[in-house]
């Protein structure tokens, strides 16, 4: 199955969890906090003006980046799990 957001949506795939801290202790996943941090599999073209213009993206493909933690709906492609959001649920870019 392919997705392919439009409009101003993309698709991000969520970074796993850290499961151990700095310090060397192991996190179980029970007590892990949900990633807000992923990488942009997929995006739509867009945000549409109302004289027809298109407002482009500022991320891309490839990009990753930093969302709020309730951000975007979850759903399953080909089994993996990703969500869908709109470029505005996006914080910030980050650069490794």
């Amino acid at each position: 199955m392919t997705v392919t957001p439009l409009h101003d949506r993309v698709l991000v795939r969520p970074s796993q969890p850290e499961s151990v801290t700095a310090g060397g202790i192991i996190i179980p996943d029970t007590a892990q906090e949900k990633s807000m941090r992923g990488e942009i599999v997929a995006a739509g073209p867009g945000k549409t003006t109302e004289d027809g213009k298109v407002i482009h993206l500022q991320v891309k493909v490839g990009d990753n980046v930093l969302y709020g933690k309730y951000a975007g709906s979850e759903i399953s492609v080909n089994g993996e799990d990703l969500l869908l959001m709109r470029e505005s649920d996006i914080l910030a870019t980050v650069s490794m």
